[in-house]
């Protein structure tokens, strides 16, 4: 029995809303987050969409005008108009928000344990 990528995945996904930026070189976007983990995010496809999926991304996601996660990203899939991003680099600061938004929005402390504790290990 195959599994699927759901099935696969080891980090929760938190449907999420918040301006986000992605930059690559001069290319700035301006894009729709559909959702993030420990350990990426899903956004829209903007469009244009000139990427270079060789190259690495920069995204920052303003959770309030003074709180933010900044991510070095790399694109993993871009597929069905959505564009799926892996963490590459993720500052103290950012990982710290990062951290607390999945604590709030999993409800489980026991389940964050678990999403850290397989961060560490990949």
């Amino acid at each position: 029995m195959t599994d699927s990528p759901a099935d696969r995945r080891r980090f929760k996904r938190i449907a999420f809303d918040a301006k986000t930026d992605l930059y690559q070189g001069n290319n700035t976007w301006k894009v729709q987050l559909l959702d993030l983990s420990l350990k990426g995010m899903l956004i829209e496809r903007p469009e244009p969409w000139t990427g270079d999926p060789k190259e690495h991304f920069l995204v920052d996601i303003h959770l309030s005008d003074d709180v933010y996660v900044k991510m070095d990203v790399k694109l993993t899939h871009d597929d069905n108009h959505h564009l799926g991003f892996v963490c590459l680099h993720i500052g103290l600061g950012s990982i710290s928000h990062l951290k607390r938004l999945v604590e709030l929005n999993l409800g489980d402390p026991a389940e964050l344990d678990r999403e850290l504790a397989a961060l560490i290990d990949v």
